[in-house]
């Protein structure tokens, strides 16, 4: 699966989504259970079905992770939110006011 990542980022194009993967790991799986491939056929199948297995659980967890990050407690019982790493984050320019906390009233 490394060699698959290495393999989209040279060619500039991002690992599928969880619901792209999840479709192709879905189709291997009806190809292999129809036992209408050849034993070679079979083995490259389930290899492209272990990669795409894998790239939903890593997506599962990453998901996880930024869910984790959003429900946390601190020792007041009060929700703290920390911001994580992703693109799609909205960061307020510095003379944009930043919204108040709605948990903290």
């Amino acid at each position: 699966m490394a060699k698959k990542r290495r393999e989209s980022a040279a060619e500039g194009q991002e690992p599928p989504s969880f619901e792209q993967a999840l479709e192709q790991l879905q189709a291997v799986v009806r190809e292999l259970e129809s036992g209408q491939l050849s034993l070679d056929q079979s083995l490259a199948r389930y290899e492209q079905g272990v990669a795409s297995l894998r790239q939903c659980y890593a997506t599962l967890q990453t998901a996880e992770q930024r869910i984790r990050m959003l429900v946390e407690l601190d020792e007041n019982g009060r929700m703290v939110t920390r911001p994580f790493a992703h693109e799609a984050s909205h960061r307020p320019a510095d003379d944009e006011d930043e919204p108040e906390d709605e948990w903290d009233s």
